[in-house]
């Protein structure tokens, strides 16, 4: 039994550094919307894939943190308009995941690095749009100032992380891509939509640390 309550930022990074469903490097099969699409894992794992990482952001707002998302400007070339976690590809100067994702939320929306802890990783997420993700597991400490990147962030939100681990908050759906069915999550939140691939891993997340 913890001594903390259950979505303090507090008990996030504990359960991060105990998750279930076994090693991070293996696990990407078994959680998110992975699992709900086994006939699609061959195609994706012979994709030719960029390394990148993307930041997942826990305030520390005491007894119930939140979690920084971003909406995506409408002229970017891939994932436009989309809410996603703060991240890119991983340059060859960045020396881990975890600095890479560190650095893009940095750049994306003026998050200091004096603010952050990385904590843990979640499974890789490869996405069919060419990218194996490594998100990074973050607890924020409060006092930062976002700025955000015109060119690449229209706007940044914070979600209540209870909101998120709730799992009657993930509705599934499907659509015809490519000519395949495909199976994902999405997160209705008021006027906003947590979809696709940033859906993915928050569902990830409660698997492997709250389900």
């Amino acid at each position: 039994m913890s001594e903390y309550p259950l979505y303090s930022a507090a008990e996030f990074r504990r359960r991060a550094l105990n998750q279930s469903g076994g090693p991070v490097e293996l696990a990407w099969r078994d959680h998110g919307d992975h699992a709900l699409n086994p006939h699609t894992t061959s195609h994706v794992e012979g994709l030719k894939l960029r390394d990148a990482a993307v930041l997942v952001p826990v305030v520390d707002d005491g007894d119930d943190a939140n979690v920084i998302f971003t909406l995506r400007t409408s002229t970017l070339r891939k994932h436009s308009g989309q809410i996603a976690f703060p991240g890119g590809a991983i340059d060859p100067e960045d020396t881990s995941p975890e600095m890479a994702a560190v650095r893009e939320a940095g750049e994306e929306i003026g998050l200091a690095d004096v603010f952050i802890e990385p904590v843990a990783r979640l499974p890789f997420y490869l996405a069919a749009t060419g990218f194996r993700i490594t998100p990074i597991l973050a607890v924020v400490k409060p006092g930062f100032e976002l700025a955000l990147n015109p060119t690449e962030v229209e706007d940044a939100f914070e979600v209540p992380l209870s909101f998120l681990m709730d799992p009657g908050h993930h509705v599934t759906d499907s659509m015809v891509w490519q000519g395949i069915e495909r199976h994902f999550y999405r997160m209705p939140y008021g006027p906003r939509m947590i979809w696709g691939i940033t859906a993915g891993i928050v569902r990830t997340l409660y698997e492997r640390l709250y389900s």
